[in-house]
C-alpha cells in the first residue's frame, strides 16, 4: 500500500496551467474563486446527501430557520412562530418581502411543499411528518403544523444543515416523484446558479442576488443571521490535481482552496501569501459503508470479520500524513466530544492481523469468493485515503477485490444504484462527511436501517429501528444518552457500517480573504480585507 502516490516536495515546482478566465495580480474583487471538494456533479439537494450539494444547496436556497453559532434553531426565513394546544400546533409566519430568483414571491405553499418533499427522503422529516396531521398553508405567509403528539423539535428539525437540508424551493418546480431532480435551480439564497456557465468537471459559476433580503439584526452562525454578499460572483474551479490547485492558490489565480491534501500544509504555511485555517471545529469524520442488498455483505457474520480488523489510528495516519495534530481520538457512530459520544462498543474493532485465521473464518461464515466492488473516489482525498486502506485489508483477508477508481462525482452518481455489482451496482465504498453529520440521530445520514428505505447501503434491523424511535420519545437528557449508547453498540454488533477516523483538517486561503465563517463552506459575509 502507498501512503501517496506523489511526493509533496515535487508539486510546489510544478507550474499550473492557467485557469480560463483567471487574473492573478490585480484580480478583481469583484470575483471569489474557489476550489470545492470536489466536483459538482447532482446539483438538486434534494436527492442526494453529497457535502459538495449541500453546499451549493446554500449557495441558491434559504431555510426556514438556521442554526446559530452554538448550534441552536433561530428565526431564518420566518419571523417566528406561535405554538398553542399543548404543542399540538405550530403556526409559522414567513418574513415579508422574500423573493425567488425569478421575481415570484415565495408564498407558504412554497414552503408546505418543499417541507413534504425534504420528508419523504430525510430521516429526521420522516419522523417529524409520522407525529404531523396536518401541513397547510393557510394563507400566502402562514405554514400550519398540527402534531398529533408534541414534537418540541420541530424547530431543530426544519434548521437542519446536512443532507437532506429542507431547502425551501419554488412549488411549481418540484416534481411530484422525489427521486427526480428539478429541471431548474431557482431558490431564494444569496446567490443565483448560472446553468449556462457551468462546465461539468471544470466550473460553477454564481451570482450575487440582488432581490435578496438578508435577516436583519444577531449574529452570523452556522447557517443564520444577516447573510451580506461582498462579491458579484463566485466560481468553483474544480482541480482534481493537488499540485495544480497549490500552484493555482500561490499564483493568485484562486482565493480559496477548500480542502487540500495535509501533505502539502508544511508548503502551505511557508507561503506569506497563504494561511491554513481549521475552520470547522468539529472535524471530518470518514466511515465504510456496505450494500446490504447483496453478497457478501449482506451476510452480517462476514461484516463484523471486516470490522474486527479495523484499526482506526492507521485510518487517521493515512488521512492526515504526518502531523498528529490533525487526528482525532476514538470515533464510534457519534461526534466525540458531542452530547450523544460512547465509546461502548468500540471494542468490537480490534486490527486483527492474522490474515490466515481472517481467510478461514471468511469461509466458515460463507463467503464464496464473490467479486467485490469497492467504489473509490480518487479525487477526493479524504475518502481515497480511506479507500486504499480498507482496500488494502480486504486483499489481505481474502476478498476478490475489484478496486474500482473514478471521479467521487461518478461514485455519487453510482451509490445510488441497487442492483447487483454485476449490473452497475456495488459492494462497499469509503466516505467522508463534516463531524456536525454525527450529532446525534437526527442527522447522521446513516443510522437508519428501514431497508430500502435507508441511506445508501439498505441495512434492515428491526432492533436499531426500535432505539431510534426510542431516542425521539424519550423525556430527558439522560435518557437519549443511554438509548444512543445502546444503538452504537447495536450498529456495530451488526457492523451496519463502520467509523473509521476523525481528523481535522484546514482549509486554505488567500491572506487577503477574510469573514470565512465556521463550519461548512459558505460563501456569504466573505470579503477581501
Amino acid at each position: 500500500m502507498k501512503r501517496r502516490s506523489f511526493l509533496a516536495a515535487g508539486m510546489a515546482s510544478l507550474a499550473a496551467p492557467r485557469l480560463a478566465g483567471a487574473q492573478t495580480n490585480g484580480r478583481p474583487s469583484s470575483v471569489l474563486r474557489v476550489i470545492p471538494q470536489a466536483d459538482l456533479a447532482v446539483l438538486d439537494p434534494g436527492i442526494t446527501t453529497a457535502t459538495v450539494t449541500r453546499n451549493h444547496g446554500f449557495m441558491i436556497f434559504d431555510t426556514l430557520y438556521g442554526l446559530n453559532a452554538v448550534g441552536e434553531p433561530v428565526p431564518e426565513m420566518v419571523e417566528g412562530h406561535e405554538v398553542a394546544d399543548d404543542g399540538r400546533s405550530w403556526m409559522l409566519r414567513l418574513r415579508g418581502g422574500l423573493r425567488f430568483h425569478d421575481g415570484e414571491p415565495v408564498l407558504a405553499s412554497d414552503a408546505v411543499a418543499s417541507l413534504r418533499r425534504w420528508a419523504r427522503r430525510d430521516p429526521f422529516g420522516k419522523t417529524l411528518m409520522a407525529a404531523t396531521d396536518e401541513l397547510s398553508a393557510p394563507d400566502d405567509r402562514t405554514i400550519l403544523f398540527r402534531l398529533k403528539r408534541p414534537f418540541p423539535l420541530l424547530p431543530l428539525a426544519l434548521a437542519k444543515t446536512t443532507p437532506y437540508t429542507p431547502f425551501i424551493m419554488p412549488a411549481r418546480l418540484i416534481p411530484s416523484d422525489p427521486g427526480t431532480p428539478m429541471a431548474e435551480m431557482i431558490g431564494s439564497g444569496p446567490f443565483r446558479f448560472l446553468p449556462d456557465e457551468r462546465l461539468p468537471g471544470a466550473r460553477v459559476a454564481y451570482a450575487r442576488f440582488d432581490g435578496y433580503a438578508p435577516r436583519q439584526g444577531g449574529q452570523p452562525g452556522l447557517s443564520s443571521g444577516p447573510k451580506q454578499v461582498h462579491f458579484e460572483r463566485v466560481e468553483w474551479q474544480v482541480i482534481p490535481d493537488a499540485s495544480t490547485a497549490l500552484a493555482a492558490i500561490q499564483n493568485g489565480e484562486v482565493d480559496w482552496w477548500e480542502r487540500p491534501i495535509p501533505d502539502l500544509l508544511p508548503l502551505v504555511r511557508r507561503d506569506r501569501s497563504l494561511r491554513a485555517e481549521i475552520t470547522n471545529r468539529a472535524g471530518t469524520i470518514a466511515f465504510i459503508q456496505f450494500n446490504h442488498l447483496h453478497p457478501p455483505f449482506n451476510n452480517a457474520a462476514i461484516r463484523r470479520l471486516v470490522l474486527s480488523v479495523v484499526n482506526q489510528d492507521e485510518f487517521e495516519q493515512m488521512i492526515s500524513g504526518t502531523d498528529p495534530g490533525l487526528r482525532g481520538g476514538k470515533v464510534g457512530i457519534f461526534l466525540p466530544g458531542g452530547p450523544m459520544a460512547t465509546e461502548a462498543g468500540l471494542e468490537e474493532m480490534r486490527g486483527r492481523r492474522d490474515f490466515d485465521a481472517l481467510k478461514r473464518e471468511l469461509a466458515a461464515a460463507g463467503y464464496k469468493g464473490e467479486r467485490v466492488v469497492m467504489l473509490v473516489g480518487t479525487d477526493s482525498p479524504v475518502n481515497n485515503a480511506v479507500s486504499e486502506v480498507m482496500g488494502d485489508l480486504l486483499r489481505k483477508m481474502g476478498f476478490n477485490l475489484d478496486y474500482q477508481a473514478m471521479d467521487w462525482g461518478s461514485v455519487v452518481q453510482r451509490r445510488v444504484n441497487q442492483q447487483p455489482p454485476d449490473k452497475g451496482g456495488w459492494n462497499i465504498f469509503g466516505v467522508s462527511a463534516d463531524g456536525d453529520y454525527f450529532t446525534d440521530p437526527t442527522v447522521v445520514p446513516s443510522i437508519r436501517a428501514n431497508g430500502r428505505d435507508a441511506w445508501v447501503g439498505w441495512p434492515t434491523s428491526a432492533r436499531v429501528e426500535e432505539l431510534y424511535r426510542d431516542w425521539f420519545l424519550a423525556s430527558d437528557q439522560a435518557e437519549r444518552q443511554r438509548i444512543a449508547r445502546e444503538l452504537q453498540v447495536q450498529t456495530l454488533r451488526e457492523a451496519n457500517w463502520i467509523p473509521v477516523a476523525q481528523v481535522f483538517l484546514p482549509t486554505v486561503l488567500r491572506a487577503d480573504v477574510a469573514g470565512v465563517l465556521p463550519g461548512f463552506a459558505k460563501f456569504w459575509n466573505v470579503r477581501r480585507s
